[in-house]
């Protein structure tokens, strides 16, 4: 059985660190559970890959379209002054790519936020705002479909 015939199963850390906002064609779309960044991460539902090359050729074009398209809408619709668009995989060795909105008053600017503070979980009437205000930047053009 090769990894695209085996179940995707999302990673414990990114479970408990993440709210699950919806799908994609390819990806699967999560919140950072951290209210000091608009912190959103997709991760392709392919089991056992941990690296983009390890993807096949149209999943790779699937997912960097995805990618573009996601951070196209966060910048507009979060009013970004940048977007930091990265995938390390030092923690958490399944693929995933974090789509960060960032501001020049956000609390780590001009540095990566990575280890700067420690999380502000949202509230859930937060995480539903968040929520209702992706699903109404994605549904429409990226063929999203949230969590219902």
């Amino acid at each position: 059985m090769d990894d695209f015939e085996m179940e995707f199963v999302l990673d414990a850390q990114l479970q408990k660190d993440c709210v699950f906002l919806g799908e994609m064609p390819l990806c699967r779309l999560l919140l950072v559970n951290d209210k000091q960044y608009p912190w959103f991460i997709l991760v392709p539902r392919r089991a056992e890959i941990s690296e983009l090359y390890h993807l096949s050729i149209q999943d790779r074009q699937l997912m960097m379209a995805e990618s573009c398209d996601l951070s196209a809408a966060l910048a507009d619709g979060f009013n970004a002054t940048k977007m930091n668009v990265a995938s390390l995989g030092n923690m958490v060795k399944q693929l995933h790519v974090h789509h960060i909105v960032r501001y020049e008053t956000d609390i780590a600017w001009p540095a990566p936020v990575w280890g700067k503070q420690s999380s502000k979980p949202y509230t859930d009437q937060e995480i539903e705002l968040i929520r209702q205000k992706v699903t109404a930047l994605l549904e429409a053009q990226l063929s999203f479909k949230p969590v219902v």
